[in-house]
């Protein structure tokens, strides 16, 4: 009879730590797919807005970036919504207006609206800079990645691939967007 309770408690304990292991998976599945790598969803800024203005949720209209009273992370939300929108000079206009020029995700945002605009020696200069603040922030190392990749650096650009694994990175949209253009696909 010892020998069927023991078993029976075996059982139910591999179905809880597998109950346990499918959750975990599932919440880190659906945490790699809204990483804060991944592009951002279209915004009223992108949809909405014109003349360089973005969506001030709380007034429920476009305002002007300098007249917005926006924190950096609302700054660098807005910026990212203008440089995924293809509207690289108003990215930059904004991302100028963050009081923290060193964050990183200023720094980024910055490399990778002027290589978008063509500036790529100047993007490069940003994305530098980003990794000499964070050497951890995956996503600089991405975009420097297909940047690399522009310039006809494969060898580069797969040693930034290596560094985002290396760094936890695998499960991100950082990492596949870097990987699927080595494989010679254009992802944006």
């Amino acid at each position: 009879m010892g020998h069927k309770v023991a078993a029976k408690n075996s059982a139910m304990s591999a179905l809880v730590a597998g109950v346990m292991l499918a959750s975990s998976l599932q919440a880190l599945a659906a945490g790699s797919e809204s990483d804060e790598t991944a592009p951002p969803p279209k915004s009223k800024t992108m949809t909405k807005c014109t003349d360089g203005k973005v969506w001030d949720k709380d007034k429920k209209e476009c305002v002007k970036p300098k007249e917005s009273g926006f924190n950096d992370d609302q700054l660098f939300q807005a910026a990212r919504e203008f440089a995924y929108a293809g509207q690289y000079d108003n990215a930059i206009t904004v991302l100028k207006l963050a009081k923290d020029q060193n964050d990183p995700r200023i720094l980024n945002y910055l490399g990778y609206s002027n290589r978008k605009a063509g500036r790529m020696e100047l993007g490069m200069s940003y994305y530098r800079k980003a990794l000499q603040h964070d050497a951890n922030y995956i996503l600089a190392r991405s975009y420097m990645g297909q940047a690399l990749l522009e310039q006809g650096d494969v060898q580069g650009a797969r040693v930034q691939l290596v560094e985002i694994r290396d760094r936890g990175g695998e499960n991100t949209w950082a990492y596949r967007s870097l990987l699927q253009s080595l494989k010679g696909h254009v992802v944006y």
